[in-house]
């Protein structure tokens, strides 16, 4: 199959857990194979056991890379929107703090489509674009809701050659479906509408 990020040919990557993924040739990126998605239901669940409680310094400290660079780079006059926010809003309820204004987005569990008409200053994806089925019209939305100077800040956990792929737990989340390079990420940032990408090892920043 081609690849759902850049659209090239895919060749056989790994097969693990009785799943089978595919590598990109072009963007690098690895991605299970469909037949082995999971139902829309059991997905929901599977996210509905993730332990996001906003008040729980942990996950306050986990997304901290994402929202100390909102609070050093835009001021609470900016709007903001949280894509795929899940269960517990953690990064927009830290950001409210600070009188900042977020909107919330999930298709599961804040699924008003009504923000999704907006634009926005920032957008926060955390741990969401591994989820993404159809990267290239997700990441091309995005870009399209970001205002000029806007940034959209990401977090997820990138495959590289030093990884052990066959023992890497990232990629057991039965509802993780695709898994981004750096090179990914670059191709992302030169053909869905983006001037920049920043490449931390706990951020992604892309900019309008």
């Amino acid at each position: 199959m081609d690849c759902i990020l850049c659209g090239a040919e895919t060749r056989t990557f790994r097969k693990s857990k009785k799943r089978e993924f595919v590598r990109c040739t072009n963007c690098g990126g690895i991605q299970l194979l469909p037949e082995y998605y999971v139902a829309e239901d059991i997905e929901k669940q599977r996210y509905l056991t993730h332990n996001n409680d906003v008040e729980d310094p942990r996950y306050q400290q986990f997304v901290s890379p994402i929202t100390s660079r909102v609070l050093g780079e835009f001021s609470f006059k900016h709007t903001g929107l949280d894509y795929g926010c899940g269960t517990g809003p953690v990064a927009a309820t830290e950001l409210e703090k600070h009188g900042y204004s977020v909107a919330l987005y999930d298709p599961f569990f804040h699924s008003d489509k009504g923000v999704l008409t907006n634009s926005y200053d920032f957008i926060i994806c955390c741990e969401v674009m591994e989820h993404f089925y159809e990267p290239t019209r997700e990441f091309r939305e995005l870009s399209g809701k970001l205002n000029p100077g806007g940034k959209l800040y990401c977090k997820t956990s990138l495959y590289s050659e030093d990884i052990d792929f066959d023992n890497w737990y990232y990629k057991n989340d039965p509802t993780h479906v695709f898994f981004y390079t750096e090179e990914s990420l670059i191709w992302i940032k030169e053909n869905l509408g983006f001037s920049r990408v920043e490449i931390e090892p706990k951020l992604i920043v892309f900019s309008k």
